[in-house]
């Protein structure tokens, strides 16, 4: 049996539950973001919304009994605001770790005032011009993804550009959904090298352009799944496209980043830090 310091043995394996009373999105995003200084471990997630009464709260007690957890507590996140709710999943056979626990009570001892009992208030649609901003950003995403059109390119505040499978478009569709941002990107292809200069497409909106790049290991693996064995996904190809790619950003001045060690919230981070569009 190997010990706990023998670098063959597996890595460690935890079940990790993220559970709210509205949809879950916050829960698991403190969560994993506690969860990622321990890069050791594999954690089983499970996202479970909508626990907003004690019914469901016994449900989800009960599940987490039943699971396979390798003789290892799980840990759960949660984010509930309903005391009922909370004395439940206290009985968990689990380490609860409270994302809203003291953190309220904190608040409204500064603020002079309770906190609302409404549930789900972080993802309710509030601003209405705000909400409306983003659904605009997301259908000028979709227009614009993989260079598809140039129309009104010139009011983007965003755009990426890359070589094909280099992360362009979920990048672009976060910013557009989670800031409200007009993103567009772009392909660089065969047809757009050699060149002094950035494409013709996107010439005039250098300042407005961030590149992304990957390892050519990396971007042959993810073309092998869209065209295996063909010239897109060998490896000299990638090799060529991303040193091309390089010398351009280069060149150009255009900022850039690679993306196979990094996930789409920090390359966005980036991104909207460098060109200074960080609301």
């Amino acid at each position: 049996m190997a010990s706990a310091a023998d670098p063959t043995a597996p890595p460690a394996r935890r079940a990790a539950y993220f559970v709210s009373d509205s949809t879950g999105i916050t829960a698991e995003t403190l969560g994993s973001a506690l969860l990622a200084n321990f890069p050791g471990i594999t954690f089983v997630r499970h996202t479970i919304p909508f626990v907003d009464t004690p019914e469901g709260a016994a449900a989800v007690v009960r599940a987490i009994r039943a699971a396979d957890l390798d003789g290892l507590a799980p840990i759960v996140f949660t984010t509930t605001k309903d005391p009922a709710v909370s004395r439940v999943l206290a009985g968990a056979p689990a380490t609860r770790i409270d994302l809203l626990g003291g953190h309220l009570t904190e608040l409204e001892q500064t603020l002079g005032t309770t906190a609302s009992e409404q549930l789900g208030q972080f993802h309710t649609v509030g601003d209405t011009e705000q909400y409306f901003a983003r659904m605009r950003a997301v259908e000028y995403a979709i227009e614009h993804d993989d260079g598809q059109s140039l129309r009104a390119i010139d009011i983007a505040d965003v755009i990426v550009i890359a070589p094909s499978r280099c992360g362009k478009t979920p990048t672009t569709m976060y910013l557009a959904l989670q800031y409200g941002l007009l993103v567009a990107n772009y392909p660089l292809t065969d047809d757009d090298f050699p060149t002094d200069g950035l494409p013709k497409a996107v010439s005039r909106y250098g300042a407005r352009c961030f590149g992304l790049t990957t390892t050519p290991l990396r971007l042959s693996q993810v073309r092998h799944e869209r065209r295996p064995d063909s010239k897109y996904s060998s490896l000299a190809q990638c090799t060529l496209e991303l040193r091309r790619a390089e010398d351009l950003y280069r060149r150009t001045r255009i900022p850039y980043l690679n993306s196979s060690t990094k996930s789409v919230e920090e390359m966005s981070a980036v991104i909207l830090q460098t060109l200074k569009l960080r609301p």
